[in-house]
């Protein structure tokens, strides 16, 4: 798959996470924000259940072999979500999805530093952190009123 396709790809997905807060903002107004997290993780494990028994190519079996620190993505994704679903309403999907985002750029640029979780080390650039500067600054002018 080309780097254009995946560019691609991840520009959709980046749309889904500015999608999916509203979504379980409004199913919180029924619910509770717990409770839409909840269902939501709910909703989307059967789905990845799903394409596991359909496409899957490894072993959930090497769930064994994984340290403790490796198990925890579901937490994160778990405190995301629910925060996603208490700030959506009173802050507005833009300014807390330019929230996301610069926190994202920040913690990715210091992770990339570092060579993180034994992943490929890219140094931090002044380019780089003009580009997380820039984006700060529209994300402020985002979430101001």
């Amino acid at each position: 798959m080309s780097n254009l396709v995946m560019m691609m790809l991840m520009v959709c997905g980046g749309m889904a996470v500015a999608i999916q807060p509203s979504i379980n903002a409004r199913l919180a107004q029924k619910t509770g924000a717990y409770e839409s997290s909840l269902i939501s993780f709910a909703v989307g494990t059967l789905a990845m259940l799903a394409v596991v028994l359909l496409m899957g190519k490894g072993s959930l079996r090497g769930v064994a072999s994984a340290s403790w620190w490796e198990l925890t993505g579901g937490l994160f994704g778990a405190f995301f979500v629910t925060l996603t679903i208490m700030t959506v309403p009173r802050l507005g999907t833009a300014a807390v999805m330019a929230a996301i985002i610069a926190g994202q750029l920040l913690s990715g640029s210091v992770m990339d530093h570092f060579g993180a979780f034994g992943l490929r080390q890219i140094p931090f650039t002044m380019t780089r952190a003009l580009g997380i500067l820039l984006l700060a600054a529209g994300a402020a002018l985002i979430i101001k009123r």
